[in-house]
């Protein structure tokens, strides 16, 4: 097998002027012909991880003591121990313990395009070669741009945003978005959030994220007001209309109390860590256009939703760009970034900072974007949609085959749900310690996922829809009622 490119000035995410040291890298075939030669090589190596398979027993005693190094490090066990070898087949991954496992959660939504995907491989490694390892701020190669570039074209299809600002991580990419919404509306200083959202683990974002032990002994000196999220069997009890106007109602005593003291309002179209909730369009559309006559801003938050949906923007799903005034996107991207409306335009010395990534980050995050955009993935039949429709159509016969696994309690409407990429099932009534224990029996069993929601509990699958096969998953599944027989007892 061969993957060898023709080098040219195009080679390069950031295409150089000829006569520049840069430029004779970049076309260098000899360099281009190593590059070939690595991610050969790579794939070559990833195509002997087919199956899940158990750890091997005469690797048992070296993960050991990579486990007790990697718990004394962080002074606390491993949630799971999970340490990769550095090599996957797609969907599939090799622990160092020997195991192979299916990754369905993705490092929680990072890895689109699963483990050891060659055209990943190739953009990282040409990326390494570079000067310098890190771009920031004040001083960056071009690739960091070229990603912002695609990333605000994308974005511009379909809302008012405009401009970018990158950075290191989700949760300061929603720092510097919070930033700008108190400087546009100073001195308001109160943020509107849904109940049960996640934000990011930095002190600010510790205190709009609505969960307890996340800010446990932080002083609270950022003022939240708490919105209900949809739920679909109140709405259906009392009729949608009347629910969102009971949310408009709620909404309009936070801002009735504090008049012109909201700076915010914080959008998650499908709620992550609270449990892979949706709603429909109007209950966000409604909500926006008070945010609108009040002078509040709209932010919408997709660092866990960005390319999950229906549209590669949730924002498109649900046909509310035209609202947005702040946009955060994060982990499928690879680099993290705040998008703004020319409106929101921040004043100089607001954003900044020493780091803005990694040039591999920029590199495989532009890469991932073109993917994305080339793929077959979006539209009411594209392969999100399918996939979803695929994960579905498994948690149901797996309902009819175990209906004891799967009773359903007055706060569930289903056994399945999410939207497009984010999905969700819920066993044994959502009962939070029999769902986390289904997910680490999942775990050793051989597929890797992870848990969401606050009562009821979910498990919740992020899976690599760019390399995952539909036929994957009735695989997946037979692994999945392994362990969840375990639990059942």
């Amino acid at each position: 097998m061969t993957t060898t490119q023709t080098p040219t000035e195009t080679s390069h995410p950031t295409p150089l002027a000829p006569g520049l040291a840069g430029h004779s890298l970049a076309t260098d075939p000899a360099v281009e012909g190593a590059i070939d030669t690595l991610v050969d090589r790579v794939t070559e190596h990833a195509k002997a991880i087919t199956d899940v398979r158990p750890a091997q027993g005469e690797m048992a005693a070296s993960f050991d003591e990579l486990v007790a190094r990697a718990e004394a490090m962080k002074g606390r066990p491993l949630l799971y121990k999970y340490i990769g070898s550095g090599v996957g087949n797609g969907a599939l991954v090799e622990l160092a313990d020997g195991s192979v496992k299916w990754d369905m959660i993705i490092g929680i939504g990072v890895h689109m395009f699963g483990h050891s995907h060659p055209e990943l491989v190739r953009a990282a490694t040409r990326a390494s070669i570079e000067d310098v390892a890190k771009s920031g701020n004040l001083m960056t190669n071009a690739s960091a741009y070229a990603f912002g570039e695609k990333l605000v074209e994308f974005a511009k299809r379909n809302s008012r945003l405009s401009e970018a600002f990158i950075t290191t991580s989700g949760a300061v990419a929603n720092e510097s978005a919070i930033k700008i919404a108190y400087q546009k509306h100073a001195p308001a200083s109160r943020v509107i959030a849904f109940e049960h959202c996640f934000m990011g683990r930095t002190v600010t974002m510790a205190q709009i994220g609505d969960s307890a032990g996340g800010r446990q002994g932080i002083p609270l000196t950022t003022q939240v007001d708490y919105m209900p999220f949809y739920d679909p069997i109140e709405a259906e009890a009392m009729g949608v209309a009347k629910y969102i106007d009971r949310a408009k109602a709620r909404l309009q005593q936070y801002i009735t109390r504090y008049p012109g003291q909201h700076a915010c309002f914080i959008f998650e179209l499908v709620q992550g860590e609270g449990g892979f909730n949706t709603a429909p369009r109007e209950f966000f559309v409604e909500l926006m256009e008070m945010c609108k006559a009040n002078d509040i801003a709209v932010w919408d938050d997709e660092i866990q939703s960005f390319g999950r949906t229906r549209n590669m923007f949730a924002y498109e799903t649900y046909g509310v760009g035209e609202y947005v005034d702040l946009f955060c996107v994060g982990k499928m991207t690879q680099a993290c970034a705040t998008l703004w409306t020319e409106d929101y335009k921040p004043k100089p010395g607001l954003l900044s900072g020493t780091f803005t990534g990694n040039a591999t980050d920029f590199a495989v995050g532009l890469k991932m974007l073109e993917l994305l955009e080339g793929g077959d993935y979006y539209g009411d039949n594209g392969l999100i949609a399918r996939h979803h429709k695929a994960f579905v159509e498994q948690v149901d016969a797996l309902a009819k085959k175990h209906p004891e696994w799967f009773p359903v309690t007055e706060k569930m409407s289903g056994v399945s749900g999410g939207e497009g990429g984010m999905m969700r099932f819920t066993p044994f009534g959502g009962d939070q310690k029999k769902v986390i224990a289904a997910c680490k029996a999942c775990f050793e069993e051989g597929v890797i996922l992870f848990w969401c929601g606050h009562g009821p509990y979910h498990v919740r699958m992020l899976p690599p829809m760019g390399v995952m096969r539909l036929e994957d998953w009735p695989r997946v599944f037979e692994v999945v009622e392994r362990a969840l027989a375990k639990v059942a007892g």
